[in-house]
């Protein structure tokens, strides 16, 4: 074979290489696939430092545990310049030949240089955390119910209320915030409702923990987890007998009142109309609990919430979320994926299969993804827990 005939014959294999390169896989083809990342930093491209990247680790986390981006970059040759904390980045991932998807937006708050050889570490956060949200306040909250109070904390930071609406509708009796932040009191508030209070891309969200569906109330497309697509996996089952019940204290200082409830697996709840003295029915509902069975658990077996309740309605709220959380906790699963899925965030559902029958049979939900692109490939490590039926 001549000169030119070799040049020709290798421009043909590379050619062969790159598209099935960019094949999925369908068909039977050369599944090939090679991992794809887009990054700008104060909108500026780095895709002139592809050839550096060492390493690319995204962590998506549900609720106030702000998601994080990693980059490794190679600097070797010393010429990359270290960029300043606050600088604003945004990242897409993906496959090549496939359309990446938008992971949103960060700060740059840790910067690392280390050697040798010599590498870049830049750490980022998710943007909207750094704000005033995180600043400590002294207030109350009176008489008021959960969409006004995440309505007037969006607007005090400029962000998005979203809220569904049937969350929305929930009294808050009386609320103290006292030397706490914003995002402490969402969480303790989250905590007391079963719900997930969080901040993603402008809009702070709160919403029922694994309710699998938007707040527009628009369900999530289940994802599928299959054995085939894992490298390795764990699944972790606590005894349900752990807890029989949750108990919550109230006490009520204007009414000189006094009280405790139980909440158990016979608890059925039901938001009913109130009647005034005059027997007329109010607008605002509470939410009231029935026994289908009497409670007898054990004193061991009794989970006791250490806070003391301003009102009985508030103490059996918190006791009926404590005891929803206990029963999504009874089983978590967690896998990675050897084949990295960019579409995958927390709060999705999620089926499994291939595994053992109780594994495969339990509806589970994603409660946090980490994406992590290096020289090895793409994969996606996720970690689900095990999905109930919501009670409202």
């Amino acid at each position: 074979m001549n000169l030119p005939d070799f040049d020709t014959a290798l421009a043909s294999a590379r050619q062969l290489l790159d598209d099935a390169a960019n094949l999925d896989g369908v068909g039977g083809g050369l599944a090939m696939l090679r991992p794809a990342w887009q990054i700008s930093i104060e909108g500026r491209s780095l895709a002139a430092l592809s050839s550096r990247l060492m390493s690319l680790t995204l962590t998506d986390n549900r609720g106030f545990e702000a998601d994080q981006l990693d980059l490794v970059l190679d600097d070797a040759d010393g010429k990359l310049d270290i960029p300043p904390r606050g600088a604003r980045l945004t990242c897409a991932i993906g496959w090549h030949g496939q359309p990446l998807v938008d992971k949103g937006s960060y700060v740059v708050d840790e910067v690392e240089h280390s050697g040798s050889p010599d590498t870049l570490t830049i750490r980022a956060r998710a943007t909207d955390l750094r704000a005033g949200i995180a600043a400590k306040k002294e207030r109350s909250w009176h008489q008021t119910t959960i969409g006004q109070l995440v309505d007037t904390i969006a607007k005090e930071n400029n962000l998005t209320p979203a809220v569904p609406a049937w969350l929305a509708k929930r009294p808050v009796t009386h609320l103290d915030q006292t030397s706490e932040s914003d995002i402490n009191l969402l969480t303790r508030l989250a905590e007391q409702h079963d719900a997930v209070a969080t901040v993603k891309a402008g809009r702070l969200i709160f919403c029922k923990a694994g309710d699998a569906e938007s707040v527009t109330g628009k369900a999530f497309p289940e994802c599928v987890i299959t054995r085939g697509k894992g490298d390795q996996h764990r699944f972790a089952a606590a005894d349900r007998n752990a807890y029989t019940a949750v108990k919550a204290y109230w006490h009520n200082l204007d009414a000189a009142q006094k009280g405790e409830v139980l909440v158990d697996a016979n608890t059925r709840f039901e938001r009913k109309a109130t009647v005034t003295k005059r027997g007329r029915q109010t607008k605002r509902k509470k939410l009231t609990a029935t026994q289908q069975k009497a409670i007898e658990p054990s004193a061991a077996n009794v989970k006791v919430l250490r806070h003391v309740y301003a009102t009985e309605a508030t103490a059996l709220q918190a006791a009926k979320a404590a005891w929803e959380k206990i029963q999504r906790g009874v089983a978590e699963f967690s896998i990675t994926l050897a084949e990295g899925r960019p579409e995958l965030f927390p709060e999705l559902p999620a089926s499994v299969q291939g595994f053992k029958p109780l594994i495969d049979a339990c509806a589970w939900t994603l409660t946090k993804v980490t994406h992590s692109i290096s020289n090895s490939g793409y994969t996606t490590a996720l970690e689900l827990e095990m999905r109930l039926e919501d009670i409202q």
